[in-house]
């Protein structure tokens, strides 16, 4: 899991300021090339990419559909802060981790091991590092919403590719809209169940007359029967992941 944060925290500086991937000690203390201003301002690049660093790894992972499944989940259910945010995170956080595993090893071994040995340049890293994420990216984003922004990148004389790769800055979001809207979709099926149990028992007070006892109150103790006995998280999880190319 070291090697995982490596990776992405090195893809992360790379994608705002390449220099400041050099690993000398003065890179904070020392004007660069005898310029103070090259010094400031490759000083203030390198302090904003740290600063986003967690907002570049939610772009560019699965971590989005996790976390937006899960919070559905908990609403569904009617539980309000169980499980705590802290452990949804955590647990969405720890999934992106196994479903990037196979990207983050592809991006340390072709970019950021061979610049820490000094085999490759940052340029060449960056694209290294960049390819891996980009190969995830294209296999798990709808063609209607990557020629969404293509179409929209064209209309205002935005570059649509690089060569013969698509942009990141046409990808990352159509990617990301790609992620939220299966996030909702996973949501909306898990919901479904519940919203049966909701509906069953609320039928069964009315007709009994109880006209001032909350409905939620009986069905949640059935709803979380209902899922602990059909090994809900279990199902859930194991769907999520095999929904990822």
């Amino acid at each position: 899991m070291i090697r995982f944060l490596l990776a992405t925290l090195a893809m992360m500086a790379l994608v705002a300021v390449a220099e400041a991937q050099t690993l000398d000690p003065g890179v904070l203390t020392q004007p660069v090339d005898g310029s103070v201003a090259s010094w400031i301002i490759r000083t203030f690049g390198l302090l904003t990419v740290l600063s986003v660093a967690p907002g570049i790894l939610i772009m560019v992972t699965s971590f989005p559909r996790f976390v937006i499944a899960f919070a559905i989940l908990r609403t569904g259910m009617g539980l309000q802060t169980t499980p705590a945010n802290l452990i949804l995170i955590s647990l969405a956080l720890f999934m992106t981790f196994y479903v990037m595993a196979p990207t983050f090893d592809r991006a340390w071994e072709s970019g950021i091991q061979p610049l820490i040995e000094n085999q490759i340049d940052e340029a060449e890293a960056f694209e290294r590092i960049g390819d891996p994420f980009r190969d995830f990216m294209l296999a798990n984003t709808r063609d209607k919403d990557l020629n969404l922004f293509v179409d929209l990148a064209a209309e205002r004389g935005q570059p649509v590719s690089t060569g013969d790769k698509v942009d990141l800055r046409v990808l990352i979001p159509a990617f990301m809209i790609s992620e939220i809207r299966r996030g909702f979709e996973i949501g909306f099926l898990v919901v479904l169940p519940f919203l049966v149990i909701d509906l069953v028992v609320a039928t069964i007070t009315m007709s009994m007359g109880m006209m001032m006892l909350p409905p939620t109150a009986i069905s949640l103790p059935f709803k979380i029967m209902f899922f602990v006995l059909i090994d809900g998280w279990n199902l859930l999880v194991g769907s999520m992941v095999r929904s990822f190319i």
